[in-house]
């Protein structure tokens, strides 16, 4: 089964030679610490790997530990990485590929024409730091400015099935509530983006949690999990 043909991709970005999706469930979890055999699970990554290898070698991905680091990759290693404590990824060079693993949490897909990418994982934590805006400024030092990239909030829990702590809603917003109430992370993060500068913002309609029958969804009490990609394809035919 194809891993990219049974995602959920985002089509604009393609015109710029840039595959990004997410996984969903009819191609199985991607968590490395699961109850299924290590056989099955590497099996899943290995199909991926194969899929992506057609646009470059390398693969980054990180022990997430929902915070704000934010990883600058370059292209002088190929293969599979798997780098300590990150939260996010930024490749200038075609051919690396990025990855986070997802369950409610947000991916953020963040684009410039010339193939310069980032992939954030935010959750609730991420966003009250701005990891998005750590994305945006790596990029933005490196000579792709924020008005020129595209952002895309995947596939994650909405504002409607996301209730938090009062004290939770008060780091994301400023309000100090009395008793828990629902927050739209997603909204949060095209918020912080635009702040940032950034003019072209989309967001994925799909909600891990209404949608649960789709993709996995931590809330609705899943130990699996999705994984949010991004490659900026490597010149020639695929």
């Amino acid at each position: 089964m194809s891993v990219i043909a049974n995602s959920e991709q985002i089509p604009e970005l393609a015109a710029f030679g840039i595959r990004a999706f997410t996984t969903t469930r009819a191609v199985g979890s991607f968590a490395l610490q699961s109850d299924e055999p290590a056989r099955v699970i590497t099996e899943r990554w290995s199909a991926l790997r194969s899929e992506l290898s057609t646009g470059g070698p390398r693969l980054a991905t990180a022990s997430q530990v929902h915070g704000d680091r934010v990883l600058v990759h370059h292209d002088c290693w190929e293969g599979w990485l798997r780098a300590a404590d990150a939260d996010g990824h930024v490749s200038t060079s075609r051919g690396t590929a990025l990855a986070v693993t997802v369950a409610d949490c947000v991916p953020v897909f963040i684009a410039h024409p010339s193939g310069a990418i980032a992939l954030l994982h935010s959750g609730w934590k991420g966003t009250a730091t701005r990891i998005v805006e750590r994305g945006i400024q790596a990029l933005a030092e490196r000579g792709f400015p924020a008005g020129e990239l595209r952002v895309h909030t995947g596939p994650a829990i909405c504002g409607k099935c996301y209730e938090v702590s009062p004290d939770v809603y008060a780091r994301l917003t400023g309000i100090s509530p009395e008793t828990p109430r629902t927050v739209d992370l997603r909204d949060l993060i095209a918020t912080h983006a635009r702040g940032a500068g950034v003019r072209h913002i989309s967001t994925s309609g799909s909600c891990t949690r209404c949608d649960n029958e789709r993709f996995y969804s931590h809330r609705a009490g899943d130990s699996g999990r999705q994984l949010g990609v991004m490659i900026a394809d490597e010149p020639g035919p695929r």
